[in-house]
């Protein structure tokens, strides 16, 4: 099951971002190597600049999701004030089909 992650980031927190970026993309291509990450990326802001992120990933139960969006050094370093965690149904295009 697919399970996307809508992360919210902290005004002014674009500091935070830019340092915890390279542990993000560790994170995210650990996941993908552990063929668990579907498709990820920032939000952007009118200034062009991130504002949060998207993330997919393949999970048994929310649980699990939960357990990955919480290990994201993102929202270990208190980058986002909000993240929702939703079961998500990829209807067209998914390469699964």
């Amino acid at each position: 099951m697919h399970f996307a992650f809508i992360c919210t980031d902290k005004p002014g927190a674009l500091q935070v971002r830019l340092d915890t970026r390279p542990d993000h993309l560790a994170h995210l291509n650990a996941l993908n190597a552990d063929g668990k990450l579907a498709f990820a990326g920032p939000f952007l802001g009118d200034d062009g600049k991130p504002t949060g992120s998207l993330v997919v990933v393949k999970a048994e139960t929310i649980e699990e999701a939960r357990q990955i969006a919480e290990s994201d050094p993102y929202a270990k370093a208190g980058l986002f004030s909000d993240v929702q965690v939703n079961a998500w149904n990829w209807v067209f295009n998914s390469p699964e089909a």
